[in-house]
């Protein structure tokens, strides 16, 4: 019913930024709140920032705090995940979801979108 794709995603040095967004089709993504999660190779895939259906309300893991900004606009049926100061911990594919409840872990999302990947790398 929700479909969610990514991009934005590539390769990036140290300190560097890149700009990520989740468009979406089927349904428009004003009633669902939004989250990106993130996986590396040989870890379990991680939170890391989520939204309200309004915007009203934000919230980061700590690892990202002060340097990523989760934003959407429902016009335009996207969402964005800023990323500044990027480290080479930030490698991972990402991944934008969807839920009808704030979503800030992978059990509480019902949609997901297939990935991007970034790459932190000098």
């Amino acid at each position: 019913q929700v479909q969610l794709v990514e991009s934005g995603g590539g390769l990036v040095q140290p300190g560097g930024s890149l700009r990520l967004s989740c468009a979406g089709s089927g349904r428009t993504l004003s009633s669902y709140s939004l989250g990106w999660f993130r996986q590396a190779p040989g870890k379990e895939r991680e939170f890391v920032a989520a939204i309200t259906w309004s915007g009203s309300s934000t919230d980061y893991a700590d690892s990202v705090k002060g340097r990523f900004t989760i934003s959407r606009n429902n016009a335009k049926n996207t969402a964005y995940l800023q990323m500044n100061s990027l480290k080479p911990e930030d490698t991972a594919v990402y991944y934008c979801a969807a839920g009808r409840v704030f979503v800030r872990a992978t059990t509480m999302c019902d949609y997901w979108g297939q990935g991007t990947q970034v790459t932190v790398s000098s």
